[in-house]
């Protein structure tokens, strides 16, 4: 068993992976939640040799979950594995955390979610502009999450050319 290594300390290249999850959890359901996924990555593996990886929490919305891929790279197992209990999570609490055609973005300082043709609306109607704060949740790698390419304003990341036209 490895123990989970603090996010912090895991390198720029590391393998990324980001999960909005719809809606705040409860206290309760958010220890649940972190619970299930902090035993699963303490006993993450790829073809029997141990992960070292970790995770964190960001805005009561977002888990990350990076893997050191220099140490040992994830197998599609192992890939497969962290799904299956996120799936499992989805069932338990009700929740949706692995659909990625959502667009997540800050409005009144609160985290949102809706769909793209919502958001298209809002783009029409300039509720949002390519100022909004947006979250890409489909960086790869730890160094785009540190670097400002997963919360940033819309003009710096892929909404820019989808959702607002020149």
């Amino acid at each position: 068993m490895m123990p989970i290594v603090a996010f912090e300390s895991l390198p720029d290249e590391s393998r990324l992976w980001v999960f909005g999850v719809e809606r705040t959890l409860s206290r309760a359901e958010q220890e649940s939640f972190l619970g299930a996924v902090d035993r699963f990555l303490s006993t993450w593996v790829a073809h029997g040799t141990p992960l070292t990886c970790g995770r964190d929490w960001r805005r009561e919305r977002f888990l990350l979950v990076a893997v050191d891929e220099d140490s040992v790279p994830p197998s599609g197992c192992s890939i497969d594995a962290m799904v299956s209990v996120l799936k499992d999570q989805e069932r338990r609490l009700g929740i949706r955390v692995l659909d990625n055609t959502p667009v997540w973005f800050l409005a009144d300082g609160e985290v949102r979610r809706i769909s793209r043709p919502a958001f298209r609306a809002l783009v029409e109607d300039g509720t949002v502009n390519s100022d909004t704060v947006v979250f890409d949740n489909t960086v790869t790698r730890l160094k785009e999450a540190r670097g400002g390419s997963w919360e940033g304003p819309a003009q710096e990341s892929w909404h820019q050319g989808v959702f607002f036209k020149p």
